[in-house]
């Protein structure tokens, strides 16, 4: 399982990696499968993924490998909305996937990484991506 990169307001330099990734492969140039990354636009964007509560739901996942939102809700001592949230906004970023689910069938969650790496500029060469917006 790769490891995601996360990164924060690096939008201008990742489209751009990835309009040239295309030409490449337009051309017909091999192309390597580089490391997934997730970009945020502000601090206050990943600081969601980075909550301590999320932090908690992804090694207790990691750890514990448990069948369903439930028994992970047991695992960490939380009630089952709040996980079931939390886990589902990680679903939504692509952090966590669900297996089963179906009717009757409880959701299983799996983390799709096996870790993340994060790489947090404090100047963009854009812009300041700690600074407020106007």
């Amino acid at each position: 399982m790769p490891t995601l990169k996360v990164t924060v307001g690096e939008r201008d330099r990742l489209d751009e990696r990835t309009r040239r990734r295309i030409e490449a492969a337009r051309e017909g140039a091999d192309i390597e499968d580089d490391q997934p990354t997730l970009n945020f636009g502000s601090y206050a964007e990943l600081s969601r993924l980075l909550s301590p509560k999320n932090l908690e739901l992804l090694q207790t996942v990691a750890e514990h490998d448990p069948e369903s939102i439930s028994q992970t809700a047991e695992l960490v001592g939380r009630d089952y909305k709040q996980v079931h949230r939390n886990l589902s906004e990680l679903h939504d970023i692509g952090v966590v996937e669900f297996e089963g689910g179906g009717p009757g069938r409880a959701k299983k969650p799996i983390l799709a990484y096996d870790g993340l790496e994060i790489d947090i500029p404090f100047v963009d060469s854009d812009r300041n991506v700690g600074a407020a917006a106007p």
